[in-house]
Order: C-alpha cells, then sequence, then structure tokens
C-alpha cells in the first residue's frame, strides 16, 4: 500500500503543469463571456476532449491507475482555478460516472461510462439525477419511484429531479429511485436511461435554472414519465439488490446495489473540496499579486498589517484545506475511508473558498465588487461548494455522527 504523501510524482507534476496550460490558455480567457452567456461551452469542451482532456480514458487514468488518489485532486484543482463554471461542465460527466462506479458491476462501468463520453470527434455528456423538488439533502424523501415488471425483465421510471449537471442535456443519465420504500434512502437503487435508446417514456428536461454562479455550467430539472428500461440497466444487479434489501429487512446490510446516492457522495466529497481550493487559490494569488501594485499612501498597501495579515490567512487556510482534501482522497482510494474524513475535507474545503473570495473582494475593494475584475465571479462561484453535495450541515451531521457514535437529528 502506498504511504500519504502531499509530494506529488513527476508524472503528477506533469499533469498539473499540462492542465494549468489549459486553463491558463483556454480557459480563463473565455471565463467571462461563457460566464455570461450561461451556456454549455462546446467549444471549449470540445477542444479539451481533442487533447485527451475529456474523456473515458482521462478518467481512467485518474481514477484507475493513481494508487495515490492525488492525480484526480491536482487536476480538480488546477481546473477550477482556471474557472468555475467551464471546469463543472468538463467534470459534470465524472460525476455521473462515479455513480455508476459507486454501485455498478465492473462490466456495466466498462459498458456505460465511456459511453457517457464519447469520442474526440462525438462528445458526449453523462448526468447523474438525485436530488428533487422535495428530496435534496434529505434523501430518504425521495419520490422517484422504479417499478418491476418480471414477466417483461422491465422497470419504469416515473419523477423528478432538480439540480441536475447537464440535466436533460446528457446523452445518458443516471438516475437514483426508490424500489423499497419501508428501507428509506438504503432502498434506493441507481439505473443508466441512456437518451439514444429510443426508450419508451419519456424523459425530457424541465426548468433550465439561471444561478448565482458557476453559470457556465447547465442546471436543470429533468422529468421521467413512464421510462422504460431494460432489467439489465439497474446498476449492480436485481440479484445483489434483492439480497440486500432481504438483508436489511433483517437488520444486516450487505450488497452492491441500494443507497446509491449516498455512496456516490461519499466517493466524490475529496474532489469537492480539490475544486473548492482551486477557486480560493485564484482568488488569493490575484489578490496577493495585487496587494503588492496597489500603492496607497505611498506604499503598496501589502506594507499595511491589514493587508498582509489577510492574505497570511488566507494561504493557510488554503493549505489546511489542501492536507485534508489529498489526505481523504487517500484514504478513500486505500479503502482506510471511513466517511468522516471526506466530511471533513468538503466542510472545511467550502468555507475556505467563500471565506477567501470575500477577503479577496475586500482586498481589491471597490475593484472587487465590479465584473471587469474576476475575483467577484470567484465569490459567486465559490459559495456552491457550502452546498451541493451535501450542504455544510450536512457534513457537520456526518462529522457529528462519526465522532459520537450516535445517532444526531
Amino acid at each position: 500500500m502506498a504511504e500519504f504523501s502531499m509530494h506529488l510524482s513527476e508524472e503528477q507534476e506533469q499533469l498539473r503543469d499540462w492542465i494549468h496550460g489549459f486553463a491558463v490558455d483556454t480557459m480563463r480567457p473565455n471565463a467571462e463571456e461563457w460566464d455570461e452567456r450561461e451556456e454549455t461551452p462546446w467549444p471549449i469542451i470540445e477542444e479539451a476532449a481533442g487533447i485527451g482532456l475529456y474523456g473515458w480514458e482521462f478518467l481512467s487514468e485518474m481514477m484507475l491507475n493513481d494508487p495515490t488518489g492525488q492525480s484526480m485532486m491536482v487536476a480538480l484543482e488546477e481546473l477550477y482555478w482556471g474557472d468555475a463554471g467551464i471546469a463543472m461542465s468538463l467534470m459534470g460527466t465524472a460525476l455521473a460516472a462515479a455513480g455508476v462506479a459507486a454501485v455498478g458491476t465492473p462490466e456495466q462501468v466498462m459498458e456505460w461510462v465511456p459511453q457517457m463520453y464519447g469520442t474526440a470527434d462525438d462528445v458526449k455528456l453523462g448526468a447523474f439525477c438525485s436530488s428533487e423538488p422535495d428530496a435534496g439533502s434529505d434523501v430518504s424523501a425521495m419520490r422517484t419511484k422504479a417499478t418491476y415488471d418480471e414477466a417483461k425483465d422491465e422497470w419504469t421510471l416515473n419523477g423528478t429531479k432538480t439540480w441536475i449537471t447537464n440535466g436533460g442535456i446528457a446523452d445518458v443519465h443516471v438516475v437514483v429511485a426508490v424500489v423499497d420504500p419501508a428501507l428509506g434512502s438504503k432502498g434506493h437503487a441507481s439505473f443508466i436511461v441512456p437518451v439514444e435508446a429510443k426508450l419508451d417514456g419519456t424523459l425530457r428536461q424541465g426548468q433550465k435554472f439561471k444561478k448565482h454562479g458557476i453559470r457556465a455550467s447547465h442546471t436543470s430539472e429533468v422529468i421521467l414519465e413512464d421510462v422504460k428500461i431494460p432489467g439489465s440497466f439497474l446498476l449492480g444487479g436485481k440479484d445483489k439488490m434483492d439480497e440486500k434489501f432481504a438483508r436489511l429487512h433483517e437488520g444486516t446490510p450487505s450488497g452492491r446495489a441500494g443507497n446509491a446516492a449516498m455512496k456516490t457522495f461519499e466517493a466524490t466529497r475529496p474532489g469537492v473540496g480539490a475544486q473548492a481550493i482551486g477557486i480560493a487559490r485564484a482568488a488569493y494569488e490575484y489578490s496577493l499579486e495585487y496587494a503588492k501594485e496597489r500603492v496607497q499612501f505611498g506604499r503598496p498597501i501589502i506594507q499595511n498589517q491589514s493587508i498582509a495579515f489577510m492574505l497570511a490567512d488566507m494561504a493557510t487556510e488554503i493549505e489546511a484545506s489542501r492536507l485534508l482534501v489529498r489526505r481523504a482522497a487517500w484514504l478513500a482510494k486505500n479503502g482506510e475511508f471511513t466517511q468522516s474524513e471526506g466530511s471533513m475535507a468538503k466542510l472545511k474545503a467550502g468555507r475556505t473558498a467563500t471565506w477567501v473570495t470575500e477577503r479577496a473582494i475586500q482586498i481589491l475593494g471597490g475593484y472587487g465588487y465590479v465584473r471587469e475584475y474576476p475575483v467577484e465571479r470567484w465569490h459567486r462561484d465559490a459559495k456552491i461548494h457550502d452546498i451541493f453535495e451535501g450542504t455544510e450541515q450536512i457534513q457537520q451531521l456526518v462529522i457529528s455522527r462519526t465522532i459520537s457514535g450516535m445517532r444526531i437529528e
């Protein structure tokens, strides 16, 4: 087993530099435009696919061939340093892929994840559909239902999902639905819904949301009306699902399918923390250079303790957050993840990003508040990291239950 270290290998340093170059040359020059347009930046996704930065091969190299768990954290930090909205469009499919990997069989992973990405000449998208209008953090309140017809070996899905990245425009949707209501969130399972399969029923985009931040990423409702899919599109397989549900009713959890949303979020929380660090680092670096160059009362403002100490705190919080994120990623990769480490990493990094970007605005003063300078966009982009894939309070709940060993409500 590899030992945890913050030291990057030569290959990881090359990865960091390669993605940083793409962020500098392609993402940052176009960030303001796509933020204003509030549209999926297809030309940038296609360019990324053309150089191997978007696709199944890139994802598998990051997730499957790295025993340290650090490569994906490095990649996410650099992409979100470039621009969070564009990065979300590039990485939204990875969440759907994680949803397949969390509960799917190896055969299902190899079948469906490549189809989510397509090829460099025919780029596709994936979407992970969990949240609902009345069931965001409370996954036990989910209402989307999956009903099985044993005679036809067919599932029928009905319900409405919301806050879905790439929702309605994705080529493959991974849909979490209720199979056994008596088990609450443990009675959920995930299903593949490929748009091109021309299935009976309708999967369509509902409302597209106009957001405060990450506006270059498409977020919408997904409405499923009598969508019929083959039995094989259940991730994990029906035998495993039935076995687990039976044991859960007996009080002994086991098996692959079930509790699908939570398994996906547990696996991706360190990565969300890395995203937040990228945004925070962008704001910190920009405000540091500004403070060195901005002259007031005859000297650069960084020579004032009030500014210098703010920047010192910003640097410290970013480093502390990065350490938590990298450690959580290593633990997850090496099978030592107990759940709370990922929540700690996301909680800390999300708070850091929101606080650091707010401090950056303060350092720039009035310039930080106008759109001609990027720090106000970074502040808007940062806030979502306190909310999605489990709010700040949900992370506190997970952590408090772990450290207390008690059921805290």
